[in-house]
């Protein structure tokens, strides 16, 4: 089997859709003319709807048959704050807000099989088709499931895909276990003493201690974490300072950090915090490390990432299915759907990207090809997971 015939027939119709979407983006929690564009064709449709479920999330709810079996399918619907560069006839309208990560594919593709799904009824038991809002750094797939998302939409199994620029178009990947990593966020405060840059001895320069800290933070993952397991200890940003000639008092340092094992990543945090305070005992400065932690590791369980690699070799072909793909430190809120529920995520071909362009770039743009594969892949995990008993 491979892209589903019916599907493949409104393929315009699903570029329409995703352009529309990716003109008009939307930040975490304000996605509402996304929200409203989804809960008018779920409706139409002929799905259940419900909404205000992590604020602007939507769901439709579609029953066949008696089984009390049930599926999630979930799609995200955010943006990032990008400003975007790629000069396309639909590009984002709103200044400073692009879907640089594909979201407006996901959506696109949801919303396809579930138009699919209404017309053919090829399933017993029902689908909810989760829209989710606030993925980029929100948790709005922990908003949603703390309101209750799976004791009002029960799910036997939950699934989702992501995009991924350097897999071919007709290609998917996946694995059991660890998917994406927890991702972390740390600040470094340091405080040490001003004074006239001609005369550093009479202070205690913040940045010589803010340069060790960020060459010995290196040391952490390639020293104090067994070389088998993966981290990441990565500084974003350092302020401090407003003259040629002058040592401020002051030194922020800022970044991410990531892993995927809990015990790895309770390593992390305690050993930046001695660390920093360590380096900076070495020269009388003072310094804090403020560890905060962000999503959880994205942990496939075993039985569904079989299933789905399985309904994935049907759309795409056995031979373009990778069973046991490489992890990504990136990060991802469906995590948390996924500690409440059993289920995967697979991340679905998006070509070579134009000139190697990756995720989270003013350049990026969904590839609209890989659109009837992502529907049909979503249209047979319901059909599969639901099939007549």
């Amino acid at each position: 089997m491979a892209i589903i015939e019916r599907i493949a027939k409104f393929h315009d119709e699903l570029k329409e859709w995703r352009h529309d979407i990716h003109a008009h983006p939307e930040l975490g929690f304000e996605e509402q003319r996304t929200s409203d564009l989804v809960a008018q064709k779920l409706a139409g449709f002929g799905c259940e709807l419900f909404r205000g479920i992590g604020k602007t999330g939507v769901v439709g709810r579609l029953r066949a048959g008696n089984s009390v079996r049930s599926i999630g399918l979930r799609a995200d619907m955010g943006c990032l704050p990008i400003e975007e560069a790629t000069n396309l006839p639909y590009s984002s309208r709103n200044n400073g807000r692009m879907h640089a990560c594909g979201h407006d594919g996901h959506t696109t593709m949801l919303l396809g099989a579930a138009r699919y799904l209404a017309k053919t009824r090829n399933f017993e038991g029902t689908v909810h088709f989760i829209f989710q809002p606030g993925e980029e750094g929100y948790g709005g797939g922990r908003v949603m499931v703390q309101e209750g998302l799976f004791d009002k939409f029960p799910c036997d199994a939950v699934f989702a895909m992501h995009n991924k620029p350097g897999i071919p178009i007709g290609n998917m990947a996946g694995r059991p276990g660890p998917m994406l990593a927890a991702s972390d966020r740390f600040d470094i405060h340091i405080r040490g003493k001003g004074g006239h840059a001609a005369h550093p001895h009479h202070g205690i320069d913040p940045f010589v201690v803010g340069a060790q800290i960020v060459l010995a933070l290196q040391t952490i993952p390639s020293r104090n974490i067994d070389p088998v397991d993966s981290a990441v200890i990565s500084v974003g940003f350092i302020k401090g300072g407003s003259a040629y000639n002058v040592i401020p008092d002051e030194l922020h340092i800022g970044g991410t950090v990531r892993s995927f094992r809990p015990e790895v990543r309770d390593r992390l945090e305690q050993r930046m915090s001695e660390v920093v305070k360590g380096a900076a005992a070495l020269h009388g400065a003072e310094a804090v490390c403020e560890y905060r932690r962000g999503y959880p590791s994205t942990i496939n369980h075993a039985a569904e990432a079989e299933f789905a690699a399985d309904v994935a070799a049907e759309v795409c072909g056995a031979d373009n299915i990778d069973r046991n793909v490489a992890p990504s430190l990136g990060g991802e809120d469906f995590c948390y759907m996924l500690q409440k529920v059993p289920g995967a995520m697979l991340w679905l071909g998006n070509g070579p990207g134009e000139g190697g362009c990756m995720l989270h770039n003013a350049r990026y743009d969904f590839n609209d090809s890989a659109l009837p594969y992502g529907v049909s892949f979503f249209a047979r995990l319901a059909e599969r997971f639901l099939e007549p008993r």
